[in-house]
């Protein structure tokens, strides 16, 4: 077990350098000005230049130094997603954009590094680009100021590229004070964790096992919750689906008050 644990340190600590470099290059391919932009399965879909090289940076350098990186004593997992948000990234939406590196342990996501790469890009000419969030369940999550939203407030985080009539029926359900719409998944959870959002509502079968592995652990690790839209936690061992099916329900505080209020043709719609 001591092992065991050494081994998660040094995997987090990898994941935390590897998550900045791959920062640096999100950073850089946006002022060279050629994005490389193609469609992956639809218009909204994208992929770029950035996505191709972060990823390949990311995983070259996780299977230099852990050659064995899915099997550690019983079942060690990493999920990549080196650019969440690419649509928003092609629309100078900067600060949605996030890289994420999530750790799964038997199927459990225990270890999360969330990099910003464009935090604080609006503060002027001279300001420092990028901070890097991490977290590790038992242990907490750093990088951050925790922030609630007021008591009382009802205010939905929820996507701004894939909506649908379910996204729509779940979100009104809830009766929020106010709608978010944003891109990125790793951006939605740091909304809830900083303040900005009370719950990240997503009823569309629209994101996967990358993007909600790492911002998982993070919300975990201060005490909310990540699930399905039916309450069920998700399972990120190296044989599951990677669409996450039944789409996404998270909170910092409260979450039985949003999960009691979805409605039951959302339910029916979203199989897990």
């Amino acid at each position: 077990m001591a092992s065991s644990h050494t081994v998660l340190m040094r995997l987090v600590a990898s994941a935390y350098s590897i998550a900045q470099k791959a920062g640096t290059i999100v950073r850089r391919v946006i002022a060279e000005g050629d994005l490389g932009i193609v469609e992956k399965t639809c218009p909204t879909d994208l992929q770029t230049k950035a996505d191709r090289l972060a990823q390949m940076s990311i995983c070259s350098s996780l299977a230099r130094k852990f050659p064995k990186l899915t099997i550690i004593g019983e079942e060690l997992v990493v999920w990549v997603d080196p650019l969440d948000g690419t649509k928003e990234y092609t629309e100078g939406l900067l600060d949605n954009v996030t890289v994420l590196i999530g750790i799964a342990y038997e199927g459990k996501a225990i270890a999360g590094v969330i990099n910003q790469p464009y935090y604080n890009y609006q503060a002027g000419p001279d300001a420092v680009l990028g901070r890097t969030i991490w977290g590790v369940l038992g242990l907490g999550a750093f990088g951050f100021q925790l922030k609630e939203v007021p008591a009382g407030k009802h205010i939905i985080t929820t996507t701004r590229s894939h909506s649908n009539q379910l996204v729509t029926d779940c979100v009104t359900a809830m009766n929020p004070d106010d709608v978010l719409r944003v891109g990125g998944a790793g951006n939605k959870i740091i909304q809830l964790i900083e303040g900005k959002a009370s719950a990240y509502v997503f009823a569309s079968p629209g994101c996967k096992k990358w993007d909600t592995c790492a911002p998982e652990v993070i919300l975990h690790a201060v005490g909310g919750k990540l699930t399905d839209i039916h309450g069920n936690a998700l399972q990120y061992n190296k044989e599951v689906k990677h669409m996450n099916s039944a789409g996404v329900l998270a909170t910092l505080r409260n979450y039985d008050y949003y999960a009691s209020r979805v409605p039951e043709s959302v339910k029916n719609a979203l199989v897990p």
